[in-house]
């Protein structure tokens, strides 16, 4: 496979396993990035113990995305120290770019247009960072529900539905070469009429031996 295609273009298309691999490719680095941020802090001496641990999260975890549009985050940011703030953006833009060209490429597999990932992540995504600054009244009611139902939406139709059948308008079905080459070499199975040769009974008597017959 194309890593380099698969991890940071945005044409063709990827099937929902693919996606799923993504999500823990990321999973891995921001778990070594969070160990190197801890061991960095513990040589800094901002931090004194190392805690291990790996986060899943179906947006890959980008929440800080949607914190550098809010006034009221860069506080928490400038905080940490500088090796940790590197690492953090470092982080973020890497997996930013993963993200949107695996979750596009799984679009187009489900013959959609990416900029779907508009509705399916960026909507919600703002919603739940600016929710508290919204106004109590029933009509953000329906709103919340919408943003909820699009964030379920996408779930559904990027990690749980398959993608549509044969060659669409975005390139060929990516699983259409995994069967052809189950089918061009399917499992060999033991055939006993092959594997064995019945050899019929030879009705003579062994060579050397001779029947006496009487007069």
């Amino acid at each position: 496979m194309d890593w380099t295609w698969y991890l940071f273009r945005f044409d063709g298309r990827i099937n929902r396993a693919l996606l799923w691999q993504a999500l823990l490719i990321v999973a891995v680095l921001a778990g070594l990035l969070e160990i190197a941020g801890q061991v960095i802090g513990i040589l800094g001496g901002t931090r004194s113990t190392l805690k291990l641990g790996i986060e899943l999260d179906f947006d890959f975890g980008l929440d800080d995305l949607f914190k550098l549009v809010d006034p009221r985050a860069p506080r928490s940011l400038a905080s940490a120290d500088h090796a940790t703030s590197i690492l953090k953006a470092s982080g973020l833009a890497l997996f930013s770019w993963i993200f949107l060209a695996t979750a596009i490429k799984r679009l187009h597999d489900r013959n959609r247009s990416g900029w779907w990932i508009v509705a399916f992540f960026f909507i919600p995504g703002l919603y739940s960072q600016f929710s508290d600054l919204l106004p109590d009244s029933n009509w953000m009611l329906s709103f919340s529900l919408t943003a909820s139902a699009l964030w379920l939406w996408g779930l559904v139709e990027m990690f749980i539905v398959s993608g549509t059948s044969g060659h669409n308008r975005f390139g060929p079905d990516p699983l259409a070469d995994f069967e052809n080459s189950s089918a061009a070499s399917p499992a060999k199975s033991w055939d006993q009429q092959t594997e064995i040769e019945f050899v019929p009974p030879n009705a003579s008597p062994p060579g050397g031996m001779h029947v006496k017959r009487s007069a």
